[in-house]
């Protein structure tokens, strides 16, 4: 047996259990990021979800000086004036915590009722879908939510692709807005980046096996390639006739 039989048949016999092992990762890969470029990924962030409204703080709506406040909380620090449904607040830090109080009566708001939290979510939601369950999240955070976001509000939406607002309890501000779309499309970029541990810290030391493996098949399917399609027995020289290297591989 010549050396190029030799090349051939090592070729064929490495290129089968190759791609019998990196073929279903290939199935995952092909399916995973057709699903992930499909879709808009401003959708998947859930931006469609929420409304971007721009509110106007008139002077005479603050009646609670910022001397008053920083008099009651000296260690107030990034403090700032916004809009909180209908009424003008502070929002500043103290300490490790983050508060709200009115801007018009001095009140202090934070940790936000549930029924505020209903309101808020209703006022960025976009959909017509009505509220189906509220649960106050303070220990764990899910997957979707980042723990640093707690305590927060999630309020669930009875719409398509399940969407769930999450309102800090601390602040009222809006952090995270989620739907069935990204929690596939998270399991999809898992799947697609071979992240089977828990999704925390990605280790690329598989995928990058998997990827050197996927190289060998590869280049032993193109050496399949040239012997079965370039070189395929009865393969003619320029003149005309079959080629005694053609020949010679038939013969052998």
């Amino acid at each position: 047996m010549n050396n190029s039989m030799r090349l051939l048949k090592s070729s064929r016999k490495y290129h089968k259990w190759l791609m019998a092992f990196v073929g279903l990762q290939f199935v995952i890969w092909s399916v995973s990021g057709a699903y992930m470029v499909y879709f808009d990924i401003d959708y998947i962030h859930g931006d469609t979800l929420v409304k971007n409204a721009q509110h106007k703080i008139e002077p005479q709506q603050v009646r609670f000086p910022l001397q008053t406040l920083l008099q009651q909380y000296p260690e107030a620090r990034h403090i700032a004036l916004e809009v909180l449904l209908d009424r003008v607040v502070y929002r500043f830090v103290l300490g490790d915590e983050k508060y709200i109080v009115d801007a018009s009566s001095g009140e202090m708001l934070s940790p936000l009722s549930q029924d505020i939290a209903e309101q808020l979510a209703q006022a960025h939601y976009t959909g017509n879908g009505t509220i189906s369950s509220v649960e106050l999240l303070t220990g764990q955070a899910p997957f979707e939510l980042n723990p640093a976001a707690l305590p927060a509000w999630r309020v669930n939406f009875a719409d398509m692709g399940a969407p769930a607002i999450y309102i800090s309890a601390r602040t009222g501000q809006l952090v995270g807005k989620r739907h069935d779309y990204w929690r596939l499309f998270d399991w999809m970029f898992r799947f697609h980046v071979m992240d089977y541990d828990d999704g925390d810290d990605i280790d690329n030391t598989l995928l990058l096996v998997f990827g050197l493996l996927s190289v060998l098949a590869t280049l032993t399917g193109i050496v399949l390639i040239y012997f079965h399609v370039i070189r395929k027995p009865g393969n003619t020289s320029r003149s005309g006739k079959p080629s005694v290297r053609a020949a010679k591989d038939v013969a052998a």
